[in-house]
């Protein structure tokens, strides 16, 4: 039972610290707009895209152990659901990642495809959460 446990609390962090490192860096980014884009991948955030990333890469892992620990099977539809949001949202996030560092580096780029890109990351996330807080027991 405490990996059961150890890997929930893992789960659920990896989700908390991936969606406030994002609203952190939408905020940095709102704050800064005039300055443009790229201002979000200077140090020391980083860091902070690095937790992201290690968090999104994290999730997958801890969340089939649970399911598998659990016994559910992975037929079920919301499992289904998270796992081709999940695939979507993270390809948007690695996808707005490139897009900033090029930016960055001074490549031009549609600033609106990019917010896009933003926003598909973060509600494909934040309906993960969704779909994990509105499971069956």
């Amino acid at each position: 039972m405490e990996t059961l446990t150890t890997l929930k609390v893992i789960h659920v962090v990896a989700t908390v610290l991936l969606l406030g490192c994002g609203l952190a860096l939408a905020i940095l980014a709102w704050r800064k707009r005039s300055v443009g884009p790229a201002c979000t991948l200077r140090r020391p955030w980083v860091f902070v895209w690095l937790l992201m990333g290690i968090s999104l890469v994290s999730m997958p892992f801890t969340g089939w152990w649970l399911v598998h620990l659990i016994g559910w099977p992975l037929g079920q539809t919301w499992i289904l659901g998270s796992s081709v949001i999940y695939s979507v949202a993270a390809l948007a996030w690695f996808w707005l990642l490139a897009r900033l560092n090029r930016l960055r580096l001074g490549g031009g780029g549609n600033l609106n495809f990019t917010l896009v890109l933003a926003v598909v990351s973060l509600m494909g996330f934040v309906a993960i959460a969704g779909l994990m807080g509105a499971k069956p027991a």
